[in-house]
């Protein structure tokens, strides 16, 4: 049997609230958009949850509503998805990175702190593979340099800090739910905000800018025309649906279940692969919310083992090529190989092995012997 490195668990619950929104009225732009919002921001802790069609999208509101423009930088880490520094792009902004560290995988707050100048507007930290960042580090760099801190959280609902949930205390926080993180909705995205004016920000900017509240109008004598709605910004349709969103409820249902399940699952490969030559697991936290589990190989063994895991039905992947080295950074920004060793370092030993709820403990056996089988005889 196949065994992707991440996979969605949808079930007959699921399948059934998402039929009857399909014979409902609203298909979208309906009252399950608002109940999907709510419940995500009351997990986390939040005030305020705004829902996007995709996490790339949740980024990209973010920056909007934090000011960024072009002239300004954001700062944030080349080992993530390219979304993270896109959507800085998108804004006109100039995406500046900094290294990670090798103990976390996440971006290193003193790598940060010796990029920051007056321009830089943002800050991004990545809690990657749901390794929850240090926010209070990156919080302390923020408020010095007045800088809006936006945690890029898309593999980390259900990860936590101390016994607080990821999404509550960074200015904003941007989630995915794309099939292979906590929960899904297909795709889609949210960004969770103690900040009323980011929320309304990003609400009007998921919508083509348009209001139809009454009460903020510009033009107030066109409020008694049931017709009418202002558009007062340059938005998106970055809506999602009511179909996606009565999904995601039904996921958050069942999102401790399914934490408690990852977090089994990576204590048995901790137990399993411990003293594998070759080989070093990936950094654990109390709080870690496992939508990766990452090993690390010798590198003149790693293509060698990806290959062979490859051909025997696992859906491994290297989690990722570093956005500095991708051809578009390297012709726009000048990167070069060598300029962040630890994040090239990480990126030339990883692999994402298979890590979802519905797996079984005979599955991580079968993981596991054929990790061990190769490196032991090499």
């Amino acid at each position: 049997m196949y065994l992707s490195y991440g996979r969605q668990w949808i079930s007959d619950d699921d399948i059934n609230e998402v039929v009857k929104v399909l014979k409902s009225d609203w298909l979208s732009q309906g009252p399950m958009v608002e109940r999907f919002e709510n419940s995500v921001a009351e997990y986390v802790g939040a005030k305020y949850a705004v829902a996007f069609s995709n996490g790339t999208a949740a980024l990209h509101a973010a920056m909007y509503a934090a000011g960024l423009k072009a002239g300004d930088k954001g700062l944030t880490v080349p080992m993530t998805f390219a979304a993270t520094s896109n959507s800085m792009l998108y804004v006109g902004a100039e995406p500046v990175f900094a290294d990670i560290t090798l103990e976390t995988c996440c971006l290193d707050p003193k790598e940060v702190e010796s990029k920051m100048t007056g321009d830089v507007k943002v800050i991004v930290p990545v809690s990657f593979a749901a390794y929850p960042v240090d926010i209070g580090a990156f919080r302390a760099i923020a408020d010095k340099w007045n800088a809006v801190l936006i945690e890029d959280g898309c593999q980390a609902l259900g990860a936590e800090r101390n016994g607080v949930k990821v999404g509550c205390e960074a200015d904003m926080t941007a989630f995915s739910f794309h099939p292979v993180k906590p929960i899904t909705t297909g795709e889609g995205g949210m960004v969770t905000t103690n900040n009323p004016d980011y929320a309304k920000s990003m609400k009007l900017f998921r919508t083509h800018g348009i209001t139809k509240d009454a009460k903020e109008y510009e033009f107030a004598e066109n409020a008694s025309f049931g017709w009418y709605g202002e558009m007062q910004q340059l938005g998106y349709n970055y809506r999602l649906t009511d179909i996606q969103c009565v999904l995601g409820l039904s996921q958050m249902k069942k999102l401790p279940e399914f934490m408690e399940r990852r977090r089994e699952l990576a204590s048995l490969y901790f137990k399993k692969l411990d003293g594998t030559p070759h080989l070093r697991l990936q950094p654990y936290h109390e709080g870690h919310g496992w939508h990766l589990f990452m090993i690390f190989v010798d590198p003149d063994k790693r293509l060698g083992l990806f290959n062979h895991l490859k051909e025997n039905g696992l859906g491994v992947q290297v989690h990722y090529v570093p956005v500095h080295l991708q051809p578009y950074y390297r012709r726009q920004f000048g990167y070069k190989e060598g300029m962040f060793p630890k994040t090239e370092a990480m990126y030339q030993s990883e692999i994402s092995i298979p890590l979802f709820p519905a797996m079984s403990d005979s599955d991580v056996d079968r993981v596991v012997d054929l990790i061990k089988n190769y490196l032991e005889q090499v």
